[in-house]
């Protein structure tokens, strides 16, 4: 997992090509006045979903991993906190990986949590088991995913 602010987006640019594309689109967009819904780049390979959650508690939230895409999840407006356990430590298992949807569930509990606030970032790779949207009330964030390819990654 990368932790960031949209200002230094820059830093992580190079990782992926799809990512100047997403931080430029980001950046130059209203997407706190935007409509709810998707908001295609790429077609299925790189696109954003813009939502307005209501969140959980830590107890009620738990961790989940994708293989088909990595996730950047960016606070527009409020405050979220993360859990985050790698993958490969997860022993609890909820819902077996489901291909078709891309996702899968694990109910053990996060060895780390970290806190966005407004125009940050955090860049959550297949490797990455996580548990989002935990805090108090609604908050408005977006979720970009973006197709997974191995060989694409240089770092």
């Amino acid at each position: 997992m990368i932790l960031s602010d949209l200002s230094q987006s820059g830093r992580y640019e190079g990782l992926h090509p799809a990512f100047p594309k997403v931080f430029e689109y980001v950046k130059s967009h209203n997407l706190l006045n935007a409509e709810l819904g998707k908001i295609e780049i790429d077609g299925e390979d790189v696109f954003i979903i813009n939502s307005e959650p209501e969140c959980l508690t830590k107890e009620n939230q738990v961790l989940e991993y994708h293989q088909k895409y990595l996730d950047i999840h960016i606070l527009l407006e409020g405050q979220e906190t993360i859990g985050w356990k790698n993958l490969s430590d997860c022993k609890q298992e909820k819902k077996p990986f489901d291909a078709e949807n891309d996702f899968g569930l694990y109910d053990d509990v996060p060895t780390s949590y970290v806190t966005l606030h407004p125009n940050e970032f955090a860049i959550v790779f297949p490797e990455d088991a996580h548990a989002p949207i935990i805090g108090e009330g609604k908050i408005r964030k977006l979720v970009v995913k973006i197709k997974v390819d191995e060989s694409v990654f240089k770092g």
